[in-house]
């Protein structure tokens, strides 16, 4: 741990906060000077105040203890490079568009690699007026089911959340043409076999 770049970035992350050294420190219950040593880079805060800090100033340890907060590139927003997560513990699903490091309950995530449906795994679409309905022949059991379904656009996303022992079906509003290559897309997740792309 570079004690110079740490202090910099505390340094920064506190002006950011519109904080003085001595409210920073009355917060943290610390003496400013304690405050003034860091950001001089003669020291650096101990382990146990990290996830003070962390709370503060809405920045992960990690990056505190690398003193960087370098900013990923400018991203368009443009759904083709969606991303889709999952959390192995809690289930919360989770989307970007850009370079992130995502993480749920403690556990940093990859993102999943979405795959041709087999045949255990196919989607049934009906176009149907002004949605599509959208059937598959998969249990919907605790251990395994459909957990959500997504239509995406270039500029779209609309993200169902399925549960067990629900009906595996879901209703979507047209937003685009169904399987247009480039604008459209459709996915699903299996909770046991990952992500599927149609």
């Amino acid at each position: 741990m570079d004690c110079s770049k740490v202090g910099t970035l505390l340094f920064h992350l506190r002006k950011e906060k519109g904080l003085t050294q001595k409210q920073l420190a009355d917060r943290m219950n610390l003496s400013d000077k304690t405050i003034s040593k860091w950001e001089r880079g003669l020291g650096c805060p101990d382990v146990n105040l990290l996830g003070e800090l962390s709370n503060l100033f809405e920045v992960n340890i990690e990056k505190i203890l690398n003193g960087n907060l370098e900013p990923n590139t400018l991203d368009s927003g443009n759904f083709r490079r969606l991303k889709f997560y999952i959390c192995p513990t809690c289930g919360n699903v989770i989307t970007n568009t850009g370079n992130a490091e995502i993480s749920c309950c403690g556990r940093r995530l990859s993102p999943l690699a979405a795959k041709t449906a087999d045949s255990g795994h196919r989607a049934k679409v009906e176009d149907t007026d002004g949605e599509f309905y959208v059937t598959f022949q998969h249990e919907m059991e605790k251990d395994h089911y459909i957990s959500f379904v997504a239509f995406v656009t270039n500029e779209k996303l609309l993200l169902v959340k399925l549960y067990p022992e629900q009906e595996a079906s879901v209703r979507l509003p047209k937003m685009g043409p169904l399987l247009h290559k480039y604008s459209t897309r459709f996915y699903y997740c299996c909770s046991r076999h990952g992500l599927y792309v149609l």
